[in-house]
Formats: structure tokens, C-alpha cells, sequence
């Protein structure tokens, strides 16, 4: 019982993505809320490219329905594909537990500027680790995996035999990729050896022997190197 297959999808370049990039090692205080971050012109453009790749598809393996993170990046994401890839109306559902990795009070700083302000988060972020690090009113990448799993368990009966595609967050594809290979919390860390997660990527899994098998992960080919 659950989904036949499962596309998971990182949203395209958002405005945040471009400006950690640009501040590069110098600290940055970005001024927008985490969820009211809108994409760039390239991410866009991933967004539409995307939108041909799933236009492509055999009819055997396109999405029959979609779940979205409520954060703007993601939702602008899917509606730029699905108006590109021009399908008729599919059901769409936002759900809270798909959104990004909570930096709690250090969502508007890059490391250089937590690192500036805070000296004494970053010896404790190194020292607990990126997978077990939970800032100041934010989430370890372990409390993602949390509400990842309540997510997937609700999944198996309601897109039970369906085709599902997922739009979210590097955080979440890093941890759906961890859950759906039924590994041990234990072994949380050894995930991240798969990052990063690109902007716009396709990771796709299908269901093999009562679990999931993964057939494609990270895969930016439907985007143009240009």
C-alpha cells in the first residue's frame, strides 16, 4: 500500500539562494522571512524547464497528483512547471510538513554572519554536527526526518497505487531519500553525503518489495548548462 512512485523535486533558484552565493564568505542578513522568498529569473526559467521534462514523460510514470511546501519558492515552482508542462488540473496539496529546515532565530544569517554574531552557535554546530544541530527556535535536519516519516505514513493511504510528485526543499529531499530507504536514525548523517541538493533537481523513486528503490537522484539533465 502506498504510492507507486514518488517524484520529489527541489524548487528553483530562489532570491536567498542567490544572494548566500553572492555574499559568498562574507556575512550576510537577508531581509525577507524564509517563506515569503520568491525565485530568481533562473529559477524561473529551471521552473519551465522542469515543466517540459515532466511534459515528456511516459504517460505510465507522470505525476497523478501533486504535494507542495507552503513556502513561496516551492508553490512558485509548481505553478511555473505545471503552466509550462500545460497538464489539465491535478489535485494539489500543501502540506506544512513539507516545508524547509527551520533555522528558528537565524533565518536571515549565513554562517559568517551567525559566526560574527554568535561565535560560540558555530563551536556548537560543529561540534554537534549538521544532522544533529538544532539552532535556537529552529530544527536538526533529525527533526525534519521526524515529521518527514508522519508525512510519508499518511501518504500510503492517501496516494495509495498513485503516481506522486513532491515540490520542496533540499532539507526534505536529503530526508526523504534517508526515510524511504528505511535506514536507522543512526545512520541520519551518512545522508548527507548526497548534498547538495540542486535547484530544480529530480529525485524519483518507485515501489519495489513492500519499500521504495531509488531510480534517478539529484538529476539536473532536463536543464539547460546554459
Amino acid at each position: 500500500m502506498g504510492p507507486s512512485r514518488i517524484v520529489a523535486v527541489r524548487h528553483g533558484e530562489s532570491q536567498a539562494n542567490l544572494a548566500h552565493a553572492r555574499a559568498g564568505d562574507r556575512p550576510l542578513v537577508y531581509e525577507r522571512g524564509d517563506h515569503e522568498v520568491t525565485l530568481t529569473d533562473l529559477g524561473l526559467l529551471q521552473a519551465r524547464a522542469l515543466g517540459r521534462m515532466l511534459a515528456g514523460l511516459p504517460a505510465g510514470e507522470a505525476p497523478e497528483e501533486v504535494w507542495c511546501s507552503p513556502y513561496l519558492r516551492a508553490l512558485d515552482t509548481w505553478k511555473a512547471a505545471h503552466e509550462t508542462w500545460g497538464a489539465g488540473a491535478l489535485p494539489v496539496t500543501v502540506d506544512e510538513r513539507l516545508r524547509d529546515q527551520e533555522s528558528g532565530d537565524f533565518a536571515r544569517f549565513n554562517l559568517a554572519a551567525i559566526g560574527e554574531r554568535f561565535p560560540g552557535e558555530v563551536r556548537r554546530m560543529r561540534a554537534e554536527g549538521p544532522y544533529a544541530y538544532r539552532p535556537p527556535g529552529g530544527e536538526s535536519l533529525a527533526d525534519v526526518v521526524a515529521r518527514l516519516k508522519d508525512f510519508l505514513h499518511g501518504l500510503r493511504a492517501a496516494a495509495d497505487g498513485r503516481r506522486v510528485l513532491i515540490v520542496a526543499h533540499d532539507s526534505v529531499v536529503l530526508g526523504l531519500r534517508h526515510v524511504m530507504a528505511g535506514r536507522d536514525d543512526a545512520d541520519l548523517a551518512d545522508v548527507l553525503r548526497f548534498a547538495p541538493v540542486l535547484n530544480a533537481s529530480v529525485s524519483v523513486w518507485r515501489a519495489a518489495g513492500g519499500g521504495f528503490e531509488v531510480v534517478a537522484f539529484n538529476d539536473v539533465t532536463h536543464l539547460d548548462p546554459a
